[in-house]
This record gives C-alpha cells, structure tokens and sequence, in this order.
C-alpha cells in the first residue's frame, strides 16, 4: 500500500497490522528480557495487597510533604494567538487576516500536588507517594494515559495502522534519541568489525548536531541529503533517492535509519509538506529505512512567513516536487480544535508500515529543565525501548512528571486535594492546552516578524560611485563627461521561517570589497567576531557547526549563520536585529585588509577547530536548541 491512498482516520477499523521490523533491532536490543523487578509493580497495585516483595522504601519517609507552585492559567497568552490558517497549503494571505494579536498576560494559578491523593486508580492518582515512589518504565501512569490520548486523537499524529501507536515517556528527546540508536543500531568499532557490517544515518545537509554527535561514536555512516527551503528532498540531485540508490557498499551497508527535523528545521526553519512527506515515506517503504521524526518546534508553525516567501519567490510549505493535485486534510475527521487541525500533520499521519518513530518534549512547550518527553511508535518498537529504559534511566523525575500531570489533568475526585493550573483548581486539560500552545507560537510567531522584517530591510549595500558617460567614452579628445551611479548590491538572503526559533542566512561573501584577498570561510569567521565587538554585541551560531560532515562544512556551511529569534525578550528582538544588521554594513564598508587580519588573530576557537573540538565548544556555548 502506498502512502498516497492513505491519511489516517478516525478510527483504527479495517486498518492494516503494522509491519513486523523484529530485524531491525539491534542484537543487544534483541535480547533484552523484561526486568523481573519491574514484571512485579502491575501487582502493586491490587488493593489490600500485602507488600513484601519490592525494595521501596516506604513512602511515609518521604521529607516532601506536598509541592506547589505559581503557574500560568492556559489563558495567560491566548489574546496574542495568531490566527489558525494552515501554511499547507496555503490559504488566505490577506494581511489583515495574518494581523498578529497583542495584548497583556493573564492571572497565574496555584498548584498544588499532595502527599496522598486518595485516588485509587492508579491511572488517575497524582500524588507525591506515587510520583517519589519506583515507578514503570513506560512513565507516571495519569501522565502517560493523558499524552497517548493525546498522540491517538490529534489528526497531525494519529496512524493508519490497527490498533494505533504506543508511547514510552523519556528524559527529553536527547534522551529518546540515544534510546532509539541502542535498539536500531549495532555498534561499530574500526579494527574490530567488518566494514561491510558498518551502518549509516540518513539526516539533512544541515542539521542538529547533538544527533550526529550522539550516532557518530557509534561508527554510524553519516549520510547527508539535500534540502530546500522547505526541508529534505526526495528526488533529485543529493536528494534521498540518489543517495540510497546509490550507496557505496564499499564504505558500509546502505543507511536504515533516517533522522530527520521536519516542523521548524534546525537549523533552516523549513515546514516539510504533506505531499513531500509522502515523496520521501514511499522511499523508505521501498529502501527498508526507519524514520526518526523529531519535532520539538511541531506547534510553531507560521502562516505569516508564506506571504513573504511567496513574494520572494521562496518555497513555501505548500510547494511539492510532486505533481500530485492539491494536498488533502491531514485526517478524515477534526480534532474539535481548530489550531491542531491546521497542522502540517507528522510522519505518522502517513505511517501504514509502523516505521516511524517520533520524538516530543516539553523542552520548547513548558521548560527545557524539566528533561521530559515521550518517543511515539508502534507497540513492538516501544515495548523494546521499554527494555531499554528499564536498565538505564528507569523513568523521568518523579517530581517533574507529578507536577506536569498535575497542571494538565488537576484533581481527580471529588475529595483529591490535589490543584491543577486553572483558576478554579481544575488541570489545563485538552483544551487548555492547546490554547496555552497557541499562545505561545502567537508570541514566537511575532518575534519572528519582527527579525525578519529588520534583516529583509538591511539585506543590501548601498554603493556609490561614478561612471564615465556614453560622450565621455566615445569622445575624441579627453573628457571630465561623467555619471554619478549608486548600486544597490544583495549581501545576503534567507527564506522567512515557515516555523520553529531560528532564521537560516545565507551569506554571498563574493560581493565583499576583499574578497579577492581573502577567501570566503576567512570572511565569514571575521564578520563572526565583528559582531561580538561593541557597538554590535551580538552572538549567532555559525553554520559550520551545523554541517554533518567535513565536505559540507568546507564547500558551503561557511556561507551561512543561524539566528534564534526566540531566547531574547520580545522589546529586545528588534534593537538587537538591529545591530546584528549593522555590523554587517560595517563589515562590508571595510576595504582595509589590516582590519581583516586584526580580527582573525583573536580568534582563539580556530586553534581549537582541529578534529572538531571547536564545533563541541561552539555547541555547548550556543546551548541545546
């Protein structure tokens, strides 16, 4: 079956069993048993169970007696939410539809997770005897029965095979990844192995590099595949058909396994559309290829930045190599909230064969800090990962998870004191949540405008000069006929982000006035560090961190840098895009090639840069976006 006679729908009736990828899986993942310990905790929980089999310790030592805390009511941005129009395909491009809301930020509520909830059913107990206790490795029980029914009825995530997904909760998608390497991937040692025993992953030529830093050590092939504005390609030059189909053998076996950032690439910014997702799953169907979706940036997608794009003549999320008709809904039934529906839907939308495995965190919806996500897949996948988790992290902090499950789902019962994140002590719920997630791409959606509109209004340089006139040049006799001429001359170009917290540019260094003196990565180092020096005091991240192998990193990745729009306050925004733009007008008005060289001999992480050990550096100071 292909991936174009199918959307998922509403129920999971009729659909077919997914596929059966036992070989896959890593040896050591193979033969993982379940923990024996763990086997026993669906015991625990009979009522009137005596308990003298476990190790817990008992709870009434515990020194939390409850924990609380000031929280958003869902509410808080929802006056600055922008309008739901889907950026696949798009629709309306009106301006004043586009308008993006402003206002002030609502009231906090208290909540407040007890000791002991007195809720019986453990699916629905939130409390800290619970949450502080050993728990399974699936995840808090209230919490992970709220996010598969998140995943199972959201149309951007629901799957056309029988019986739908299961999750398993992680430590945040670094987390998830790693987990997902140690049951797809077999370790490869050099000297140690066969070559031909060496396996590859499939990623974009720009991409996260945390995830290639985490596969790398593992002897993994890194395979680039060309992208566009929108995101990877499936046909075409560098593109992922020509790669797999013509994979050296010589250097591995050809790559299983994809890992891919489709809502908000990092670092592009890039919304892959439906109909290219299609492109692509049909390719993995026919090459065998597992699909690692991660997608901490899915809800900030931007309707607005298609009106640009367009007009720039830029790819937007609705352009499709494909010749296909126009894209279709993502799900033959709505979700009831009109901001999911307008959703470019997941991978999993499209998943007949239960090849997908996607990766959710709560790092870019509530905080980063508190190391919690959830890997969605089919059952078989999971229930490995499962094995996994149990004789490694276990499960996320107690604390974090009860205090999540608290603010979304509130009290249980009517005698649960237990308070959640409304005014009136009840949890976000659904509806709350999806407005609190509207909110937020309304205020990322703003602060994205703002940077792009000031970097699109300062992507030229002015130039004036004099030329000699037509009389001038044919005359006979000397001549002072001349012309003044200003030329308008392009620096740089970027596509305005379809989603997700960054603006991907791309530098033409060939317009610089030195350029023939110095090469393009020197260039490009040297306006870097102009930008750290007062008056401009800003820091971006240079695209050679983001090239995944040394090739991509010395033909183009000097040529770019990547802007996050969203770690600034919002009246920050602009004043520092302003000076950004600024210091590169300045670097472009420098003719003196003293000035080139005087920044370069600063540069202490060149000296580090050999074997990639300024890359590491250079990651750790940019932080894990």
């Amino acid at each position: 079956m292909s991936p174009q006679d199918y959307l998922a729908p509403a129920t999971s009736e009729g659909l077919p069993k997914p596929k059966d990828l036992w070989y896959h899986l890593s040896r050591s993942t193979q033969g993982r048993a379940q923990s024996n310990i763990k086997a026993f905790y669906k015991y625990f929980a009979i009522p009137g169970i005596g308990q003298l089999a476990g190790g817990l310790p008992n709870d009434h030592y515990f020194p939390f007696d409850t924990l609380e805390a000031k929280v958003a009511r869902p509410d808080r941005w929802a006056d600055r939410k922008t309008p739901n129009i889907p950026v696949d395909p798009p629709e309306d491009l009106s301006l004043n539809k586009l308008k993006i809301a402003s206002g002030g930020e609502a009231e906090s509520a208290h909540i407040f997770v007890p000791k002991d909830s007195q809720v019986v059913d453990r699916t629905r107990k939130i409390d800290l005897a619970s949450a502080l206790q050993y728990g399974q490795a699936q995840g808090y029980p209230p919490l992970y029965n709220f996010l598969l029914n998140f995943v199972r009825k959201n149309p951007m995530t629901m799957t056309p095979y029988e019986g739908g997904p299961d999750i398993a909760l992680t430590c945040g998608s670094t987390d998830g990844f790693s987990k997902c390497l140690q049951a797809l991937n077999n370790e490869w040692v050099e000297g140690r192995d066969d070559v031909k025993d060496k396996e590859g992953l499939l990623c974009e030529e720009f991409a996260y590099m945390n995830a290639i830093g985490a596969a790398r050590p593992r002897g993994m092939n890194i395979a680039p595949v060309a992208i566009d504005d929108q995101g990877m390609l499936a046909y075409g030059k560098g593109a992922l058909e020509e790669v797999l189909e013509n994979w050296d053998t010589s250097k591995g076996k050809r790559p299983h396994l994809m890992y891919t950032v489709t809502m908000g690439q990092n670092p592009t910014s890039g919304v892959l559309s439906l109909e290219r997702r299609k492109e692509i799953y049909g390719l993995c169907q026919k090459y065998d290829v597992l699909i690692i979706e991660d997608d901490p940036y899915w809800y900030l997608q931007y309707p607005s930045a298609n009106a640009m794009n367009i007009k720039l003549n830029r790819a937007t999320a609705g352009t499709s190599t494909s010749t296909s008709s126009k894209t279709p809904k993502p799900s033959s039934s709505g979700s009831g909230y009109p901001f999911l529906d307008s959703m470019v839907p997941s991978y999993l939308a499209v998943d007949i064969d239960g090849r997908v495995l996607r990766l959710d965190t709560f790092s870019k919806t509530i905080a980063p800090g508190c190391r919690l996500g959830w890997i969605t897949a089919q059952p078989a996948l999971i229930e490995r990962i499962l094995r996994i988790t149990e004789t490694s992290t276990q499960q996320p902090s107690g604390f974090v998870q009860s205090m999540v499950a608290e603010l979304l789902m509130g009290p249980q019962t009517a005698t649960d004191p237990g308070k959640g994140g409304r005014e009136d002590g009840s949890g976000w719920d659904m509806s709350g949540w999806v407005r609190w997630l509207e909110g937020l791409r309304g205020n990322y959606e703003r602060r994205m405008n703002t940077m792009a509109k000031i970097l699109h209004e300062g992507a030229y340089v002015v130039k004036a000069g004099r030329r000699r006139s037509l009389t001038a040049v044919t005359a006979t006799s000397d001549s002072e006929d001349e012309w003044a001429v200003i030329e308008k001359q392009q620096i740089y170009d970027f596509a305005w982000p379809m989603g997700g917290m960054f603006l991907w540019l791309h530098f033409n260094f060939s317009t610089h006035p030195l350029s023939r003196k110095f090469a393009g990565p020197k260039l490009a180092r040297a306006l870097w560090l102009l930008w750290t020096h007062k008056p401009y005091l800003v820091l971006v991240s240079p695209g050679t961190i983001f090239g995944p192998n040394e090739q991509i990193r010395e033909e183009k990745a000097w040529q770019y840098f990547r802007l996050c729009f969203a770690a600034c306050d919002e009246g920050d925004v602009g004043v520092i895009s302003k000076r950004f733009v600024e210091g590169i007008q300045a670097f472009w008005r420098i003719k003196d090639g003293k000035v080139i060289e005087e920044l370069l001999e600063e540069d202490t992480m060149a000296t580090l840069d050999e074997g990639g050990k300024g890359r590491v550096g250079m990651q750790s100071l940019m932080g894990f976006c």
